[in-house]
């Protein structure tokens, strides 16, 4: 059943540094302000640009960034690959072909895992991500220290740019975070029931099942009950959720479950 529960700041605090994300001539304002977008999910900020096709700043790259305004204002944009990734020490360049250099070739996992390595350190770090069309060259791939690819469908490995940073952001904050997620069940204000609540609950649901003669043929009631016990043990039931559900079954056998307010504290209308 479903429980409710709260931000733990805790469990999403990041003490490595974020990598750049670098695209390399993007066409359209639309792709870099989705990839904005999948930055800000993942808490990258710094995203650069080398020499966009319609120039910056964009207004649709902010329209498609979706509220990621605080990527897009920090945008850096540079003429040349060498100087976007001057200030970085270790660089990957994503490529979704073979190339004819030889550098070691990593999945995003393994990718994301060198990239916080580094991170940690205070090392700067980024992806190179490449044009819409075609793509890194050769030349640009050779400024990385290694390559990064995904495991995609080999005959049909073109992936859209937001696409392919949202993969490797994702893997960058599970590397960086250790897989924790932003909410957990809040147990303080949702306790587990007592399972003296638990007992009770399956005798009132028995006992109403034997009001309408459920259990048929009689011999076969033990087995029943049984299996009827272990479905709702598998809920893992909150104290509320069994006060539902008793509720629920009073409601089925036709008697109020609290009060009504013109009626005296105690009465039954069995």
């Amino acid at each position: 059943m479903t429980r409710n529960a709260r931000i733990d700041p805790e469990t999403v605090t990041v003490d490595v540094l974020p990598p750049a994300v670098i695209l390399c001539e993007p066409q359209l304002g639309e792709n870099i302000g989705t990839a904005a977008r999948a930055m800000a999910n993942f808490g990258l900020v710094d995203l650069r640009i080398i020499n966009p096709r319609d120039g910056w700043p964009s207004e649709k790259a902010r329209a498609a960034a979706s509220r990621a305004d605080h990527v897009i204002d920090n945008v850096q944009v540079f003429d040349s690959v060498e100087a976007a990734i001057a200030d970085l020490r270790f660089v990957y360049a994503t490529t979704a072909r073979s190339r004819e250099i030889s550098k070691p070739v990593r999945g995003p996992d393994e990718a994301a895992q060198t990239v916080c390595g580094h991170g940690r350190e205070g090392h700067k770090t980024g992806y190179l991500f490449g044009r819409e069309r075609w793509g890194l060259n050769n030349e640009e791939v050779a400024l990385a220290d290694e390559i990064v690819t995904l495991p995609v469908d080999p005959n049909f490995a073109s992936l859209n740019i937001a696409q392919a940073v949202l993969v490797c952001a994702y893997e960058w904050r599970m590397k960086a975070t250790r897989g924790a997620l932003p909410f957990r069940v809040d147990e303080e204000t949702h306790p587990p029931a007592e399972k003296e609540d638990v007992v009770r609950l399956f005798e009132h649901l028995e006992s109403a099942l034997d009001n309408v003669n459920f259990f048929r043929p009689p011999e076969k009631r033990p087995s029943m009950v049984l299996n009827l016990r272990n479905i709702l043990q598998k809920a893992n039931l909150t104290r509320q959720e069994v006060k539902s559900l008793r509720g629920v079954i009073a409601a089925l056998e036709r008697r109020p479950t609290r009060p009504r307010r013109e009626e005296p504290e105690g009465r039954d209308d069995e």
